[in-house]
């Protein structure tokens, strides 16, 4: 398994730093690494190999090999490799919200200097990552739950929809948040999810395209047909 630096995490660390968030900022990082980990573990155990391992400005993401043979068992529109890809999304979230529900439980025996920053940690990437934002995992459970139930055409152009409506609420809500806390990380942070949204806006284009072209192929296609058959 490869592992790949994406360099905006020097960046982020020097933003936390002079902003005077520096320890929040590396267990938010320790904790997402955990959180990643059970994407990875929950792969592992439904027998996909793992492929490569990113270093981001906020967390970690896993990549899998896909093999043909994934795809072989269908599930409605969708196949088995949807449901296996839905489970490991969710496994990330489960494993901080479990953290920090026994975080909580066990406060009073547990004796740990800034216990209270874990469980906000906890919680506070659990629900990051649930955002309907895709690539986050919120938008990829979506995606999958979609797919099996819908197809992936309409999938993709939902998914699309959702996470730039999901953006622009964000942003409204952070630029409320920036003002009234005075925190510039979080425009970081708002800058770093416009910056994944353009980047799939970007595919959602290709894509888009790649489907017109088939779309008007199978339509050439089936009137030469009904013309040789009228013939």
């Amino acid at each position: 398994m490869s592992i790949k630096i994406n360099l905006k995490i020097f960046l982020f660390a020097i933003i936390f730093y002079f902003t005077k968030q520096i320890e929040i900022y590396a267990i938010l990082m320790i904790f997402a690494l955990i959180h990643e980990l059970g994407h990875l573990i929950c792969g592992l155990v439904l027998g996909l190999k793992p492929k490569s391992l990113k270093i981001m400005p906020l967390g970690f993401a896993v990549e899998f090999t896909i093999l043909a043979d994934y795809y072989n068992k269908h599930i409605a529109k969708g196949n088995m490799l949807d449901l296996k890809k839905l489970i490991i999304a969710l496994a990330g979230p489960i494993i901080n919200f479990i953290i920090a529900i026994l975080c909580i439980i066990f406060k009073s025996k547990i004796h740990i200097e800034n216990i209270q920053y874990i469980i906000y940690a906890n919680i506070l990437i659990g629900l990051f990552n649930l955002l309907p934002i895709y690539p986050m995992d919120g938008a990829r459970v979506i995606k999958h739950v979609l797919h099996i139930c819908i197809g992936k055409k309409q999938t993709m152009t939902y998914i699309n929809k959702t996470s730039n409506i999901s953006i622009i609420l964000i942003t409204a809500i952070s630029s409320i948040l920036i003002y009234y806390l005075k925190n510039i990380a979080i425009l970081f942070i708002v800058l770093y999810l416009w910056c994944l949204v353009i980047k799939e806006n970007q595919k959602y284009n290709i894509k888009s395209r790649i489907y017109k072209v088939i779309d008007i192929s199978k339509n050439n296609y089936k009137t030469k047909v009904s013309k040789n058959i009228m013939n």
